[in-house]
């Protein structure tokens, strides 16, 4: 009697972890063409995006970061006004970026941005990536001799233990999702 219920038992957690990987699965592959239209649409490789968005917001659209970020991809005020004033948007109001494409595209505008300030660095996600999280003040800080080139030793002088785990995180992420998008 008691081998039945066991087995009833495990056939529904089966059943529980088969609908549960789904949904999650469903979940992480939901906005892969707008990734990937963003990122294309500003030069940026779209497994680094899904990992940004992945590390960011788990991709939740209607996130809301503790300082004020919307969205996949955590996307600032000050960022998304950048977007909007490049492309002459007048009515803009960060809202909008809780739309997940104006979000991935605020957002793929502005790491584009700031990816191409690094491109002298053996690895430029790297370094975009610790901007991103941290600000530019905080990288040119920790961009001192070999660090301002060397990624393995800008991640070495990093002083912000929480900037660096979001960088490794979202560089080893970002290897998972490569083959999705070849």
């Amino acid at each position: 009697m008691h081998r039945g219920w066991i087995i009833a038992l495990l056939a529904l957690l089966g059943v529980g972890l088969g609908v549960a990987w789904w949904r999650h699965s469903r979940l992480e592959h939901r906005y892969d063409s707008l990734i990937q239209a963003a990122a294309r649409q500003h030069g940026l490789p779209a497994d680094l995006v899904k990992a940004v968005v992945w590390r960011e917001s788990k991709f939740d659209a209607s996130a809301r970061g503790s300082h004020g970020e919307f969205g996949l991809m955590q996307v600032t005020e000050n960022a998304a006004q950048e977007w909007a004033d490049a492309r002459k948007d007048r009515s803009f109001h960060h809202e909008c970026t809780l739309n997940p494409m104006t979000n991935l595209q605020a957002g793929c505008y502005y790491l584009s941005k700031i990816s191409r300030r690094y491109l002298a660095t053996d690895q430029p996600a790297a370094f975009a990536l610790a901007d991103y999280n941290a600000g530019r003040g905080n990288v040119l800080r920790w961009m001192k001799g070999p660090s301002s080139t060397n990624a393995a030793a800008f991640l070495e002088t990093m002083t912000f233990p929480g900037t660096r785990d979001y960088v490794v995180a979202i560089l080893g992420r970002r290897r998972q999702y490569r083959d999705e998008f070849r």
